[in-house]
């Protein structure tokens, strides 16, 4: 054989050992690829099982609650599983992105963090619920949005969840907290009465308090066995707004302003339920009546009788309790025909108090950030160094029901110290109305030394003072700011026209109430 023939023999061996060799990588890479393919859905199933989940999540009472929930415990014997409501629908993109990022954020926090000082009780509520749920998930098994067996207070709340969904961005959740963790103290919304509660000890009242001094006194509602304390306010002069280099201001806090209040009486605490339910049982408006005729009624002087609320959408108290506890869920409106009722009750002028004397009345006389010592960067949860130090709870706990005590629920006055004034839960506890409109530039248009002000003649929402219960320090400093959110706080009220009096799902705002001195009564 010649060696041209050898050459290209030779040839055809190697291209021969090559394809085989391209043919065994590639099968080799397949069975790889296939056996990552396999082992990685593997992991995927694994850590999608209820048990997985478990595993990392050890709240002591996640798995009774689900196992009594609907979604266990159910009629037709279906079992919902953590995966099916806490992703989104199997097969998306969404879900594959958020199962990546829930299982990094699990593990982190298996990892780093100790489950005995988590706040279960804040996880159980509706704020922390729709960051977890997904709408989208539970439309996949609900298509059918109107069963024979869904009640007619049902079919008029989904009605308007399918025509408003998108627009308001509605959550199933909102109307079913409970379906998913059972929770015995629930009740879902629905239209219905509200049980007074049993009337106090003692005879009623049969005239308001008689004020004949500028001091502290204890008013009595006539006809109820309802008393409230209200605290004097000397009148005075002070910085309202908070200066450029306090931690945490926003833009809408100043410019600083030099103003001057007159002397008048506010409430000890935000209006109790003891007194709205007063309030509630002799003005209570039956049926639907249209907003157009209770603004007729309650502006025309003449008309002695108020129409007062018509019933509310759920439970307003949130299943907390009612007593002493702030009264929440009213709309300014109701706040302000509350004190319209209450001035006709006592013969004095009751009204929403001015932001101006809001914050003088806070502040008690001091200066800084909060009436009590503290450095709103050593009390905030906010910043880099919060991930590793604990913020400073030692001064503030004393005074301000807020995320790091509150158990994510409004408390009784009880639960905290007075400021300077004598005021308690001025911050915190619930975002309490003033009177003003608000503006963002409203401080930059108040003319320096003006006596009291009263903010903008006309706007859309109303000033909100003082923060919550689930707030953080940052944002509970005299100075703060915030406004109404009518819109979006009635966005899941199905009720046709919306209610004026009641907010279905905003549980943390109140208001308290400011007397103004009749003449004589003026230090």
């Amino acid at each position: 054989m010649s060696g041209k023939s050898e050459k290209k023999e030779h040839q055809k061996k190697i291209i021969g050992l090559s394809r085989k060799g391209l043919i065994l990588t590639v099968i080799a890479a397949v069975a790889v690829g296939a056996s990552i393919t396999i082992g990685l859905n593997r992991v995927y199933m694994q850590s999608s099982t209820d048990e997985s989940c478990q595993s990392c999540h050890v709240h002591p009472q996640a798995d009774k609650s689900w196992k009594l929930s609907s979604h266990h415990n159910s009629k037709s014997g279906v079992v919902t599983g953590c995966a099916e409501c806490h992703l989104p629908p199997k097969g998306s993109f969404k879900h594959f992105t958020a199962k990546a990022r829930t299982g990094l954020k699990d593990l982190w926090a298996y990892w780093t963090k100790d489950s005995s000082e988590f706040d279960w009780e804040s996880k159980k509520e509706l704020d922390h619920a729709v960051t977890i749920v997904y709408n989208e998930s539970c439309k996949e098994c609900h298509q059918q949005l109107f069963p024979s067996r869904l009640s007619q207070e049902g079919i008029t709340a989904h009605l308007y969840y399918e025509e408003n969904e998108k627009k308001l961005d509605l959550q199933c959740i909102s109307c079913h907290l409970d379906v998913g963790h059972y929770d015995p103290n629930y009740t879902h919304a629905k239209m219905q009465g509200i049980p007074q509660p049993e009337a106090k000890k003692g005879e009623p009242f049969t005239e308001a308090a008689t004020v004949t001094a500028f001091e502290n006194f204890t008013e009595t509602i006539p006809g109820t066995t309802v008393s409230f304390d209200m605290k004097a306010i000397p009148g005075g002069t002070f910085a309202m707004g908070s200066p450029d280099d306090e931690p945490f201001r926003r833009d809408d806090e100043g410019p600083v302003k030099k103003v001057t209040v007159s002397p008048f009486f506010i409430g000890e605490t935000e209006v109790t339920w003891d007194q709205y339910w007063a309030f509630y049982a002799e003005t209570m408006s039956e049926g639907r009546t249209p907003p157009e005729k209770v603004y007729a009624n309650n502006s025309n002087p003449e008309v002695d009788a108020i129409s007062g609320p018509t019933p509310p959408f759920g439970i307003p108290d949130q299943g907390w309790g009612s007593g002493n506890r702030p009264a929440i869920t009213m709309t300014h409106y109701a706040a302000e025909t509350f004190c319209q009722w209450l001035s006709k009750k006592t013969g004095k002028k009751y009204r929403l108090p001015t932001e101006a004397e809001w914050e003088y009345a806070t502040r008690g006389g001091t200066e800084t950030p909060y009436f009590f010592a503290g450095d709103p960067k050593k009390l905030s949860d906010q910043g880099f160094w919060r991930k590793f130090f604990d913020a400073d709870t030692t001064n503030i706990n004393r005074y301000v029901v807020y995320t790091k005590n509150s158990k994510n629920k409004t408390q009784e006055p009880s639960f905290v110290q007075a400021n300077p004034f004598g005021l308690k839960n001025t911050l915190g506890n619930v975002m309490e109305y003033c009177s003003d409109w608000y503006a963002e530039d409203a401080y930059a248009k108040m003319p320096d030394g003006v006596v009291d002000p009263k903010g903008p003649a006309s706007g859309k929402e109303h000033v909100v003072r003082g923060g919550q219960f689930s707030d953080d320090a940052a944002d509970l400093r005299s100075a703060a700011r915030g406004h109404t959110e009518h819109d979006k706080w009635l966005k899941t009220d199905p009720q046709n026209p919306k209610s004026i009096w009641w907010y279905s799902d905003i549980r943390s705002i109140g208001f308290r109430v400011v007397c103004e001195p009749a003449e004589g009564q003026q230090p």
